[in-house]
């Protein structure tokens, strides 16, 4: 580990001038400080990171270049992020080291052992990287899907400010589950996209907690299409507790993720009260605060949750199918998956799109299997242009609204053509 040395120079540093490690510099000292700490750091994110940086400037020019060709759409105001992801794809490596920043302090004040800082920084940064490389691929598929349907002549129905947030924070405080985007695929209807959406609604004391606890513990897909505008999928009383999905898309950005182990607590965690929540909340807060003050104190005993299972990623695949029973699901990979892999998958009706690369032709049959699931019960007219101009003369002449004035042409057109 190269930066050993320069961690023997920091300490020495903060010996002279910040014995209580309070981290409080200014000027000329706080500039040495944060050259010091910011040389380390860097070293550490790329011993634990250094072999896929390259890589992942790569996705993330195709995912920028993909947030920039559908913004330079009239159709679309904005594109919203979440603030890791946002922050990842400015600088991922300046964000990495935002991760163990905190890491770095308590080792530096003695809270942590060298041993307990590598335990704790290297895995941290690993965990983000790839949480994030994921995020990136997942939204530039679904962003791919979007750019082909407005490409065809679709548009966004939802939100009314065509504002798409790929993400789900602040979207369920109300106690209800809103789409994150519902389209209008000419020729079609409509669908409503919802993008790991069964998270936790807003509650306020234990017997509500109690309810949409489900909601803590619930298996959660990439994507989740449903035929028609559909604006609320919330269902506390069905098991899952959200509608039937018609289409369960999942995306899989690692080259050996049929590999992949990871654990399912979903139905074995019990429920907190809302004081045991509020318990462990101010726990947390307290251990911070003790750490920046630079006291210890004695632990309580932690709340226990329910353990999960380990599954394999290919089991979870099969677990969403049959736990939300959609009309269809579809696997997305990034490489190539082994024909074994597939046929576990397809004996269970669930398709695979392998070998997809960023490649966004190889999206044009998951698009047109996405269009057999829109739906309707209207037509909807785009009116634009001149003809706009011309009803909105005619309706400002006549003294009625441009609705009333276009379904009465409409309705005498029609009559006269069925003549």
């Amino acid at each position: 580990m190269s930066w050993i040395k320069d961690l023997d120079k920091i300490e020495r540093f903060l010996d002279k001038y910040d014995k209580e490690r309070r981290f409080r510099f200014k000027g000329n000292l706080k500039l040495r400080f944060e050259k010091y700490e910011d040389k380390i750091l860097s070293k550490i994110v790329d011993e634990a990171a250094g072999p896929y940086l390259n890589q992942v400037n790569k996705w993330i020019k195709y995912f920028r270049d993909k947030i920039d060709s559908l913004k330079s759409r009239d159709s679309i105001t904005d594109i919203l992020l979440s603030r890791e992801l946002r922050s990842f794809i400015i600088d991922p490596k300046r964000h990495l080291k935002k991760k163990i920043i905190f890491y770095f302090h308590d080792l530096l004040r003695g809270i942590l052992s060298l041993d307990e800082f590598i335990e704790k920084a290297y895995p941290a940064i690993k965990t983000s990287l790839r949480t994030n490389m994921r995020t990136v691929y997942q939204d530039w598929i679904l962003l791919t899907i979007l750019d082909y349907i407005l490409e065809k002549g679709g548009y966004i129905v939802y939100p009314e400010n065509n504002v798409i947030s790929l993400e789900r924070s602040k979207m369920q405080k109300l106690g209800w589950i809103p789409p994150n985007i519902v389209l209008r695929i000419r020729g079609w209807g409509y669908i409503s996209i919802f993008i790991e959406a069964p998270r936790p609604v807003g509650w306020g004391d234990s017997v509500e907690l109690k309810n949409i606890w489900k909601l803590y513990t619930t298996l959660r897909p990439d994507i989740m299409i449903y035929g028609g505008r559909v604006m609320n999928i919330l269902n506390l009383s069905s098991e899952p507790p959200v509608k039937r999905p018609d289409l369960i898309i999942e995306v899989k950005e690692l080259d050996d993720w049929y590999k992949r182990v990871r654990e399912v607590r979903g139905p074995l965690a019990k429920p907190l009260s809302i004081e045991e929540w509020r318990s462990m909340w101010i726990e947390g807060l307290w251990s911070g605060l003790a750490g920046i003050l630079g006291v210890k104190r004695e632990t309580r005993e932690s709340v226990k949750r329910g353990r999960g299972v380990r599954l394999k990623d290919v089991d979870i695949v099969r677990l969403y199918n049959r736990f939300y029973n959609p009309r269809d699901m579809i696997v997305i990979t990034k490489a190539k998956t082994p024909r074994d892999i597939k046929k576990i998958l397809e004996d269970e009706g669930i398709s695979v799109y392998d070998n997809i690369g960023f490649k966004p032709d190889k999206l044009i049959n998951v698009v047109e299997t996405l269009c057999e699931y829109a739906y309707s019960d209207d037509i909807t007219i785009r009116i634009d242009g001149k003809l706009y101009e011309m009803i909105k003369e005619a309706a400002k002449s006549l003294n009625v609204p441009e609705e009333d004035l276009v379904f009465e042409i409409l309705e005498r057109g029609l009559k006269e053509f069925i003549r």
